[in-house]
C-alpha cells in the first residue's frame, strides 16, 4: 500500500495503454465543444480499431475542443490494464464491455481524488494533516484496485465527501501563509468578470464560475482553484505560481500565453502558444 505521494505524472492519461474508453464510454452533445452528438457506450466515429483517434492532430479545427480539454487522470489505463487485465472491450461479451464503460467514470473520480491527495502531501504548510492525507491516499488507492463488481457498487460520493473535508483543511492551512487579505470567492459567479490585474493571492476560488473571465495579469499565487470553472478564462500574463489543486483539464479549457506563470503540477497547453 502507498505511504507516500503518487508521482502526478502517473495520474495522467496514457492513451497507448488504454482501449479508447473515453471515446466510447462517455456521451457528448453537439455544442461549442463537440461537433456531433454521441451516446454513452457508442464508439466515436473517429476512433480507429487500434484505439487511436483518427483526427487527433485536428481536433480543435474539426470542432472537438472538448476532447483536447479532457483528461482521465490515468483511469483509462487503470481500467484497461488492471481492472480488466488487458482485455479489450471489443473482444469480449457486450455485458463485459458495458461493465467496463460503467466502471471507467468511477475510477476516473477516484484518480482525480488521488491527484488532489498526492498534491496536498507535497505542500509543506499542510504538514499537520499529512498523516490523515496519507491514510486517505492509501484507502483511495485500495478502492481503485477493486473488482469491476465492487467498483460498480461503490458510493464514490460518500468517499469524495470524506476526502473533500480534509482538502478543505489543507486549503486553510496553505492559504493562511499568504500575506494580506485572502478573498473568499468559493462558488462565486464570476462569469465574464473583469479581473485584469486583480490581487487574488491566497484566494479561495473553490468551485468559482470564472467562465470567460478576464484574468490577464492577475495575481493568483497561492490560490485554491479546486473545481473552478476556467472555460475560456483569459490567463494571459497571469501569475499562478503556487496555486494549488489546479488540474490539467481546467488549464486546457482556459486561454493563456507563453508568459503565463504556472505551478509545476501542470504543463502549458499547446494551443496557448500554437500559431494559427
Amino acid at each position: 500500500m502507498l505511504d507516500h505521494p503518487l508521482d502526478l505524472h502517473d495520474l495522467r492519461a496514457d492513451c497507448t495503454r488504454c482501449f479508447g474508453l473515453c471515446c466510447v464510454a462517455l456521451p457528448f452533445s453537439a455544442s461549442a465543444d463537440f461537433a456531433v452528438d454521441k451516446e454513452a457506450g457508442k464508439p466515436c466515429s473517429h476512433l480507429r480499431t487500434d484505439s487511436r483517434c483518427g483526427i487527433h492532430t485536428e481536433l480543435r479545427q474539426r470542432g472537438f475542443t472538448g476532447c483536447t480539454v479532457y483528461d482521465c487522470f490515468g483511469a483509462g489505463q487503470q481500467v484497461s490494464q488492471v481492472t480488466f487485465g488487458g482485455q479489450d472491450w471489443r473482444s469480449g461479451t457486450p455485458e463485459r464491455a458495458r461493465r467496463m464503460f460503467d466502471v471507467f467514470p468511477v475510477v476516473r473520480q477516484l484518480h482525480e481524488l488521488l491527484w488532489y491527495l498526492s498534491e496536498a502531501l507535497t505542500l509543506p504548510a499542510a504538514r499537520p494533516v499529512h498523516a490523515d492525507l496519507r491514510r486517505l491516499l492509501r484507502e483511495t488507492e485500495r478502492l481503485t484496485r477493486q473488482t469491476p463488481e465492487e467498483l460498480g457498487e461503490l458510493d464514490v460520493g460518500a468517499h469524495r465527501q470524506q476526502v473533500n473535508e480534509l482538502l478543505l483543511r489543507t486549503s486553510e492551512l496553505v492559504r493562511s501563509g499568504t500575506r494580506g487579505r485572502k478573498k473568499d470567492r468559493r462558488g462565486a459567479d464570476l462569469m465574464g468578470a473583469r479581473l485584469k490585474g486583480a490581487d487574488l493571492r491566497g484566494a479561495n476560488l473553490r468551485g468559482a464560475y470564472l467562465i470567460a473571465a478576464d484574468l490577464t495579469g492577475a495575481d493568483l499565487r497561492g490560490a485554491d482553484l479546486i473545481g473552478a470553472d476556467l472555460r475560456d478564462a483569459d490567463l494571459t500574463d497571469a501569475d499562478l505560481t503556487g496555486a494549488f489543486f489546479l488540474t490539467q483539464p481546467q488549464l486546457n479549457s482556459a486561454r493563456g500565453s507563453g508568459s503565463t506563470r504556472l505551478p509545476e503540477t501542470v504543463t502549458r497547453p499547446v494551443h496557448w502558444t500554437a500559431q494559427p
